[in-house]
């Protein structure tokens, strides 16, 4: 049966954090004497409320979580944090319909990106940094960060890690899971006070480079300015920007190993990250191409955007600094490609995932291979590590539902009147967690405003599910996870 009396108390130990972090923006807005400040203060009592409730549910809780526990403690997790979340732009007025606020806050905590607010540079700066603030929370995940910290969940943290991390091929610093949350979690804040010092010294504010780094290293995309790092026209900040999105697009795990444990061989003979560096260079290339031949861009103008943009998509970060919009559309087909491939498992980046890439390739070799030699035996290895049949049928199952979601979002927006180049754009960029679209009414540069609210909704589940790689929502819908047995 599920223990729900622990799913009770660990969501309430979970909704104190978020009013912990929430309280931050508080400080914030009191400090800079803003009219978001009883927003947050009246948010932070209601989450510490439903806390103390759930804690009180879940009392006398057995501690110890199986593998359905640990899904369905993963999804509601990411939902209540975005149900709560969004109280304090709705109770601000800042936005009034909490279909909109429920987006924008999923949106954070997913790492998408997409925004529904025309103009960012309106909010006060509490609301701007909660805005940054769940894309930094969400980057490496909510549950994954309370691994770390919360002695509640050591009977079940093997469980919730395999639920929320990403990617095929789980890999560990240490043999206990908590000490390679903490290890990771260091990587991810060296990453971000980096970026940020590197921006502060490309002539950001305090407050700026704060919020621009936890968004970037985040991979979100979320920035307080409407043109996002194009509001700095800084070559520096843009391939800072670049250098730091490639980074956290990056197996996390794999950059411990290269510069806390030193060994540098391991990142060039990883096979991932050589196919992450090969997708990342063709695209910029063809692009560069195009921008030169049909945009009239000089060789330097042409790199600095091509690789910006490539970067961003995929990477899933969504953050720009030019309007690919705008772009000769077979632009967007490479960008697109880009948005489904995605950067390395074990980052903070969404999509396919490039490990996947790898994998299918294999796969496909293989059974050309088989056609020849129909008694051999052939093996797919990624990095040393033998990829298991059932892993195979995993990962093409991962692909059916990834395309049969994009093409459900897709006709569900069709028939809500959004054009045809956004609506699919739309469905990937959801279900890749990426944030900008390609198209004439939603671009790049374009909030997702004009989205009807049943298209927002639908946006938001997809988003969800991109961020916990389906199958962890999914699963939730079928009849065996509810039988007692």
């Amino acid at each position: 049966m599920l223990n729900f009396k622990l799913i009770y108390k660990v969501l309430g130990q979970l909704l104190f954090l978020e009013a912990l972090l929430m309280s931050l923006c508080l400080a914030m807005a009191l400090f800079y004497r803003e009219d978001d400040a009883m927003a947050f203060a009246i948010s932070i009592a209601i989450i510490v409320g439903s806390g103390f409730i759930l804690k009180y549910k879940g009392r006398m809780a057995e501690n110890s979580m199986n593998r359905r526990d640990a899904y369905l403690l993963v999804t509601l997790t990411w939902a209540l944090f975005s149900f709560f979340g969004a109280f304090p732009f709705t109770i601000s007025g800042y936005i009034s319909d909490y279909t909109d606020a429920f987006f924008e806050t999923m949106s954070g905590f997913t790492t998408t990106g997409a925004t529904i607010i025309d103009d960012v540079e309106a909010l006060p700066h509490g609301l701007l940094f909660w805005r940054s603030m769940t894309q930094w929370i969400g980057g490496l995940g909510i549950a994954f960060f309370t691994i770390a910290i919360l002695p509640s969940l050591v009977g079940g943290s093997i469980r919730v890690f395999a639920a929320e991390s990403t990617g095929p091929i789980k890999s560990k610093v240490h043999p206990r899971i908590s000490s390679s949350a903490k290890s990771i979690w260091l990587v991810y804040l060296l990453l971000t006070l980096s970026c940020a010092v590197c921006l502060y010294l490309g002539g950001m504010n305090l407050f700026e480079c704060t919020n621009y780094s936890m968004s970037i290293t985040a991979t979100g995309g979320f920035a307080p300015y409407n043109d996002s790092t194009g509001h700095f026209h800084s070559a520096f900040i843009d391939y800072t920007t670049i250098a730091f999105m490639f980074l956290s697009g990056t197996n996390f795990t794999l950059l411990y190993l290269t510069f806390f444990k030193r060994k540098f061989l391991s990142l060039f003979q990883n096979s991932e990250f050589k196919l992450y560096v090969l997708v990342v260079s063709l695209a910029t290339m063809g692009i560069m191409y195009f921008l030169i031949r049909f945009n009239g861009y000089d060789m330097a103008n042409a790199l600095r955007s091509a690789l910006f943009q490539v970067v961003s998509f995929i990477t899933t970060t969504g953050v720009f600094n030019d309007d690919a919009g705008k772009w000769p559309h077979i632009t967007w087909v490479i960008l697109s490609i880009c948005m489904f491939i995605g950067a390395c498992a074990g980052s903070t980046s969404g999509g396919f995932k490039s490990v996947r890439g790898v994998i299918l390739f294999k796969v496909v070799r293989n059974e050309l291979r088989r056609i020849l030699h129909p008694k051999a035996v052939l093996p797919v290895r990624v990095n040393g590590n033998l990829v298991s049949s059932s892993a195979q049928v995993t990962l093409l199952v991962f692909f059916a539902l990834y395309m049969a979601l994009c093409i459900f979002a897709y006709f569900c927006l069709i028939c809500m009147g959004v054009d045809s180049t956004n609506s699919i754009t739309i469905a990937m960029s959801c279900a890749s967690n990426v944030g900008p679209t390609l198209g004439l009414e939603i671009g790049p540069t374009v909030s997702w405003n004009i989205l009807p609210a049943v298209g927002k909704w639908i946006c938001s589940v997809l988003m969800l599910m991109g961020r916990l790689e389906i199958f962890s929502v999914v699963v939730l819908f079928t009849r065996g996870f509810w039988k007692d047995r």
